[in-house]
């Protein structure tokens, strides 16, 4: 098995980690030249794409790939391995055996709170997710027509070492933000990794939300944190009057409940099902840390 992480960010890097011990080479793109050390460190080889210019070293990766994980956000000309003038996935990776392309659950807008599932109406709201849309259909449809099973993973609030609550108290930058009745599912990088591992290597296709098993109010997961530091938490703050970027309000616009059952119906079992276990388990041994 040879693996190439297209974007080896927070969720990429942890995927590439997963597919280490299994795979016989395991490859990362990133933008900066200055994130090829950190990679390496992690074991994995790394070379610069910026989603448009494919290097020669790219290109022999791509012919050996069998698994891929596409983690790069569509622009507005869309994603970068399905751009008018981009040589097709099926010439560059002429072995590709499963793909997995990492999405959001942000495509699903706004269902005022409701349950959704992976057949629920698609109503982004915003630009970016309209994008995403677009880039899923054109995954799934590259995946039908080369036969070839492309997993959907769509992503709910990503946090984990060095990403998450306690974090952002140590730093002084968590806030409880009250919107009465808003909910948003969270996932663990590790979970996401493990996904992404049980689905290739049950070559299974189609669209999986990769999310926890309990929406919550966003200020219950900051309260949850500040008690196990043993701070006071910060004070609540109406959404109404606080003060946020257009891409922070914008999260806000959006409520809904979103439902992991296909994938626990196949058998994935989550590391971190909720806040409360992933938050202590991030506590007790110190990794929030990163």
């Amino acid at each position: 098995m040879h693996v190439l992480i297209l974007g080896a960010g927070f969720s990429g890097s942890a995927i590439a980690k997963a597919f280490l011990p299994l795979a016989q080479s395991v490859t990362g793109t990133t933008r900066s030249e200055d994130k090829l050390a950190g990679l390496r460190v992690l074991g994995i080889d790394a070379l610069v794409y910026d989603g448009a210019t494919i290097s020669p070293e790219l290109a022999e990766v791509m012919k050996r790939t069998t698994h891929l994980i596409q983690s790069i956000a569509p622009g507005r000309d869309g994603d970068p391995m399905m751009r008018p003038g981009t040589p097709s996935v099926a010439e560059l990776m002429p072995n590709l055996q499963w793909a997995g392309y990492l999405s959001t659950v942000g495509v699903y807008g706004d269902h005022g709170g409701a349950w959704v599932t992976e057949d629920a109406s698609l109503e982004p709201v915003s630009a970016r997710s309209l994008e995403r849309v677009a880039a899923e259909q054109a995954w799934l449809a590259f995946g039908q027509a080369c036969n070839i099973p492309v997993a959907v993973l769509r992503l709910s609030g990503i946090y984990g070492p060095g990403r998450n609550a306690f974090c952002n108290l140590a730093a002084g930058t968590a806030r409880r933000l009250i919107k009465p009745n808003q909910v948003f599912n969270r996932i663990r990088v590790e979970d996401i990794a493990g996904a992404a591992l049980f689905l290739s290597g049950r070559a299974k296709g189609g669209i999986y939300n990769v999310t926890d098993n309990e929406p919550a109010p966003p200020q219950d997961i900051v309260a949850e944190a500040a008690r196990l530091m043993g701070v006071a938490p910060p004070p609540e703050i109406p959404f109404e009057t606080a003060e946020l970027s257009p891409m922070a309000r914008s999260f806000y616009g959006e409520n809904k409940r979103v439902s992991n059952r296909r994938l626990r119906d196949l058998g994935f079992v989550f590391r971190f099902p909720d806040y409360r276990i992933s938050l202590a388990e991030l506590s007790s041994n110190g990794r929030w840390r990163g």
